[in-house]
């Protein structure tokens, strides 16, 4: 089969938008077989694709179109040129400030090699749009990937981790060097995949959710009860005990309702 090489010469890496451009057909490949048609999805949406080293494998596969959406004018001139049956879903613009029901009518995949630098508000933005997105396969920075896919008690358990397993199954699957890129970045690199769980929503005030775990793990070396404070002063639970690290998505839950109840008391 014949792939197309990238022309480097033709787009230059972009420092500000975080661009490190991949190189290895084969980690190309393998991303893009970690799409596993979760959710029965039949549009796939490839984030910040660059010179197109993964969206030639997405073009191969005859079980969804694939869109691109780009913010850097040099990669979508080079996508133009080089990729003309793609021209009519190439979306030139901010994927944080994307409106998908503008190309999206039903649910959509998302699949790419994250920018570094926004890859964290990349998640919350899929967070926003959640019940739209029933998969999600990226390439991001290794300490992050680790972090996201990570289980309850482990030292790499995080606010990430706790907010994308609440709606998502999140599976950790291949790292890859910083040779495979072009720069190079300065940090390893992890493929994870996400797909939705069967959480149409949680059974507390989401918002309030969100604002426990944040402040729980703002001061992840205190005990609950210490890093809670600035939410209220909770009554005497178990869980108010230990540590962010230590519990579980339905513990969250949990310390939230018994905000709520704090809530209702004032």
């Amino acid at each position: 089969m014949n792939y197309k090489k990238r022309d480097d010469s033709k787009v230059r890496a972009k420092k500000h938008l975080g661009q490190h451009f991949l190189k290895d057909l084969n980690i190309a490949q393998r991303i893009v077989d970690g799409l596993s048609g979760h959710g029965d999805y039949d549009r796939v949406l490839e984030i910040g694709p660059g010179m197109g080293v993964l969206t030639q494998f997405l073009l191969q596969k005859t079980t969804f179109s694939t869109y691109v959406i780009e913010i850097d004018t040099e990669s979508v001139a080079y996508l133009q040129k080089h990729y003309e049956e793609l021209s009519p879903r190439i979306i030139e613009g901010d994927f944080l400030k994307f409106n998908p029901e503008e190309f999206f009518p039903k649910p959509f995949a998302i699949i790419g090699n994250f920018p570094y630098n926004i890859s964290s508000q990349i998640f919350f933005r899929a967070l926003q749009i959640r019940d739209r997105i029933p998969e999600i396969v990226c390439m991001l920075q290794k300490e992050v990937a680790q972090r996201i896919a990570s289980p309850p008690g482990n030292k790499d358990y995080g606010i990430l981790s706790v907010l994308l397993q609440a709606f998502y199954d999140i599976d950790y699957l291949v790292s890859v060097p910083p040779g495979a890129f072009d720069p190079p970045p300065k940090v390893q690199s992890g493929v994870i995949r996400l797909r939705r769980n069967a959480v149409a929503a949680l059974d507390c005030d989401e918002k309030l959710f969100f604002r426990v775990v944040k402040t729980a793990f703002n001061q992840r070396r205190k005990t609950l009860r210490n890093a809670l404070k600035p939410v209220g002063e909770f009554p005497d639970h178990p869980l108010l005990t230990k540590r962010a690290e230590q519990l579980s998505v339905s513990e969250f839950v949990t310390l939230t309702q018994l905000a709520e109840t704090l809530a209702t008391q004032m």
